[in-house]
């Protein structure tokens, strides 16, 4: 039976018994800022399982792609050393939600693998909880299984639990026995023992309790199951295989980097290489399919590790090239069937490969081989630490994980000073945290309490209203501002990159100018100035700057429109990562591998303006978070919603999660202008640009430059690009051309300086002070000297733009002698009031006592001839 044969065949059972198959899950967890990746079928069921959130179906069924990297789950350091660990995994899995409970859960688990998968049951175990009676009992006197294969294990095998706090329960396991030849041969060899005979293949979980923060269990009001297989194993054992490496998942990805490396995955010593780039491959193509991109930070640099590992052990295969993106065709024939993403995003996950891959490549080799410098001298010194601050630098330099440089001090027989490269890194987060140190305003101390009233404070009105009527709740006056908390406000804090409103607030006693609003929590805090009376508890007049909000409100229109129009130009993977929205530009952060072209900038620019002319309606709703999910509502992952969530439709165009403020009609825009696109970390890019007045002033503006650059070249203003080019490239030829003049002059002025130079001996003394227009023309004399100079010295000392510049050249047979160019530049600069330095051949120094050049000039001739005299050269 193939992988895919029976990955359906355990969906069809299921449904065929009731249970409405759901799809995975991406491996990012959608709306979930607890977990990195997705890392459990029961992920997507959470809220399900914890009773905030109710289904249409009671029966659930699912095969759910899972990656498993980073934080209690991470089987990172184990992949690629045995036979059965990966980072990506599928996990099969049956829910019941208050529905069927053990019996039942058992029951279909033993029927599927000894009826329908038919596996033998007399290689079947069962472990359940030690107190655990009714599932022990469903397999003995239901099941028949034996008494001594079905074993009692505490809390650490057989009890699950969601946290400390919450839904938790008792579960049963089933494992696969491969035989006696594969045990450790001892008498109590059984489930969990760890040799490698016994393999977990299902776990039924049975959520029936609460554990409270005492730690006290109480029967929860709903049962459920929660279970899970592992698809990799459940294949290796219907296929007869000891490895999963050896199955219908793997082998097609093994014969690819067989053939692409010419090795044997029989050779022992490619075996690991090969299971860990078969493995990291299908988790790297399954995270960038759903959106990630390669980074310093969270996900991405995770996705990050991973590519950089694999491609560190393709060195041991002898890939030296990208290679990565070659084993994406294997991949989709065996899973793009029934993960289709695969195939929907296959030309942006060899992009993102391939472009990794090199960047990481021109690195790899320095890194590399400075760590063999680090091993061989260690080796030599017969110490076997390597330092934390080497470590450091090879992660900060060259890029090298902790877990790769882990991997190379492993095959030197190394170990690693972990706890120093830790301090280093520390060393390193400290310095940034005190780069951004900051006062927070917002904590509860030193509010002056002014107005006593019923219910919550800063309740935001100003979705509908532009004014209200409003009492100062409490305030502090830090640095000679007042931060106002009202109990109602139209006043929008800044938050989800929407920057807060200004206005006033006044009443008959006062008049507060607020310059800025800011979110902390639930609570709106108006930054204001008093401008006229004293504060009290009278009723006041809330305004914000209608105009201002206006202005706003088009910019933060206009960035949905701009995230939908890069989705459709640049591809569906795009992600927003961060955003601006102020009056008078909007900013977009967004990930991307590359910098898009200018046909593609223009092709975004002309989209998002089609969106304004259509005068498309923008209505706001509110929703169920799971439902808007569902439903294809783009949201942002990391952020954190509530049950119920705030919509903004742009009719025909976008539906995003959104709490901030907005047009009603696309046209109100009026019209959109990108200014800026550049790269602001790796895998994120940023577009700056400009809607409305803002829109139209930049237009204006470009229009005026250009009528002034046409009047400047006399041309039309569509002739200036070719007209402009032309001049550049005869203004380019000229200074070539003047190049060769200056070089001529010099060549004929530094004849001149040789036949006045004085002869001492062998040896040839120049010191001059030619006429320059740039420092650099000295070393146009020096260069040239050089050719005419047998032995001897050359010191050019001149004035430019009220500064004075030196340099001194000796040849070699004068350095032996012990006169340098260092030594001449270090005895003369000080007379014109600088200092220099170099090699003993060359060297150079700045002054800035023009009036001292001629002093400067004897005082050099002196002292190189008696130093030539001094070793009797002459």
């Amino acid at each position: 039976m193939d992988a895919n044969t029976i990955r359906a065949t355990f969906i069809k059972y299921f449904e065929d018994r009731g249970h409405t198959f759901v799809p995975s899950w991406p491996v990012v967890p959608k709306g979930d800022p607890t977990l990195l990746f997705t890392n459990a079928g029961m992920n997507q069921f959470k809220d399900v399982l914890l009773g905030k959130e109710k289904r249409s179906y009671k029966r659930a069924v699912n095969s759910q792609k899972c990656l498993r990297v980073s934080g209690k789950h991470n089987d990172l350091e184990t992949v690629g050393k045995d036979d059965y660990h990966h980072t990506f995994f599928e996990m099969l899995g049956n829910w019941s939600f208050g529905d069927y409970f053990k019996r039942e859960a058992i029951e279909y688990a033993w029927e599927l693998l000894t009826g329908v998968y038919k596996i033998s049951p007399d290689r079947l175990w069962a472990t359940v909880y030690i107190d655990d009676s009714e599932a022990e009992n469903c397999w003995l006197n239901v099941i028949g299984l034996p008494k001594e294969r079905v074993l009692r294990f505490d809390e650490r095998y057989n009890f699950w639990e969601m946290g400390p706090v919450g839904p938790c329960g008792p579960c049963t396991e089933i494992h696969y026995d491969y035989g006696e030849e594969y045990g450790c041969g001892k008498s109590n060899c059984g489930p969990n023992c760890g040799c490698g005979r016994f393999v977990e293949v299902w776990n039924l979980v049975f959520m029936q309790f609460f554990r409270d923060e005492t730690g006290a269990l109480t029967p929860l009001p709903q049962k459920n199951v929660d279970t899970g297989m592992g698809f990799e194993r459940l294949v290796a054992i219907l296929q007869g295989k000891r490895s999963n490496y050896e199955t219908d998942i793997f082998k097609p990805l093994i014969e690819k980097i067989e053939g692409l490396s010419g090795k044997s995955f029989r050779d022992n010593e490619y075996k690991t290489p090969m299971r860990v780039i078969a493995d990291h491959i299908r988790a790297l193509a399954f995270a960038i399919a759903d959106g990630v991109i390669p980074g310093n930070e969270g996900r991405g640099y995770v996705v990050r590790r991973l590519l950089r590992r694999a491609v560190r052990y393709g060195r041991k295969l002898g890939f030296h090239e990208p290679f990565l993106a070659k084993l994406l065709d294997p991949l989709i024939s065996s899973m793009g069937k029934a993960y289709p993403e695969l195939s929907q995003h296959l030309t942006h996950i060899t992009n993102i490969l391939n472009s990794e891959e090199e960047r990481f490549n021109e690195t790899l080799d320095r890194g590399i081989e400075l760590f063999e410098s680090l091993a061989k001298d260690l080796i030599e010194k017969k110490e076997k630490i390597v330092h934390g601050k080497d470590i450091f630098r090879l992660y900060d330099t060259y890029g090298f994980p902790l877990d790769l440089t882990q991997i190379m001090a492993e095959e030197k027989g190394l170990e690693l000073d972990v706890a120093g490269f830790e301090r280093e890194l520390e060393n390193q987060r400290a310095l940034a945290r005190q780069a951004s140190k900051f006062v927070h305003l917002y904590d509860d101390e030193n509010w002056v309490v002014v107005h006593e009233h019923i219910g919550r404070d800063s309740v935001f009105v100003g979705y509908s209203e532009f004014r209200t009527r409003s009492h100062i709740v409490k305030y502090k006056i830090t640095n000679d501002t007042y931060l106002l908390i009202l109990d109602r406000t139209p006043f929008w804090g800044e938050s989800g990159g929407q920057v807060g409103d200004t206005g006033t607030i006044e009443s008959e006693d006062f008049r507060f100018e607020v310059f800025d609003c800011k979110r902390d929590g639930d609570r709106i805090i108006h930054f204001a100035n008093l401008r006229e009376g004293k504060i009290s508890d009278a009723e006041a007049l809330a305004s914000i700057d209608i105009p201002r909000r206006l202005a706003i409100a088009k910019n933060h229109t206009a960035t949905h429109l701009l995230h939908n129009a890069l989705r459709t130009v640049l591809g569906e993977h795009i992600r927003q990562a961060g955003s601006l929205v102020a009056p008078n530009r909007l900013r977009f952060d967004y990930t991307h591998y590359r910098q898009p072209t200018e046909e593609e900038l223009a092709k975004l620019e002309q989209l998002v303006n089609e969106y304004i002319l259509r005068d498309a309606n923008v209505r706001t709703y509110f929703m169920k978070y799971t439902e808007a999910i569902n439903e294809g509502v783009i949201a942002i992952f990391e952020e954190k919603y509530g049950e119920e969530v705030r919509v903004v439709e742009i009719e025909g165009i976008s539906r995003e999660l959104c709490g901030g403020t907005h047009i009603s009609r696309t046209s109100q825009a009026g019209c959109f202008v990108i200014v800026k696109e550049e790269s602001v970390a790796s895998g994120i890019r940023r577009i700056e640009a400009l809607t409305g007045e803002s829109a139209y002033n930049y237009i204006k503006e470009t229009r005026r430059t250009l009528k002034e650059l046409s009047q400047l070249l006399k041309a039309q203003p569509e002739e200036c690009p070719q007209k402009l080019a032309s001049l550049i490239e005869e203004n380019k030829n000229l200074k070539a051309e003047l190049e060769k003049v200056k070089k001529a002059l010099v060549e004929n002025e530094a004849k001149g300086f040789v036949e006045r130079g004085i002869k001492c001996g062998d040896s040839l003394v120049i010191v001059e002070s030619p006429e320059i227009t740039d420092a650099e023309e000295l070393l146009y004399y020096i260069d040239t000297l050089k050719v005419r100079l047998k032995s001897g010295c050359a010191i050019l000392i001149s004035e430019l733009g009220g500064k004075v510049s030196m340099i001194a050249y000796c040849t070699s047979d004068l350095v032996k002698r012990g006169i340098t160019a260092k030594v001449i530049v270090n005895q003369i600069s000080p007379i014109i009031g600088g200092k220099g330095g170099g090699k003993d051949e060359l060297a150079r120094a700045g002054g800035s006592d023009t009036e001292r050049i001629t002093e400067a000039i004897e005082r050099a001739r002196i002292f190189v001839l008696e130093k030539l005299k001094a070793t009797e050269a002459c």
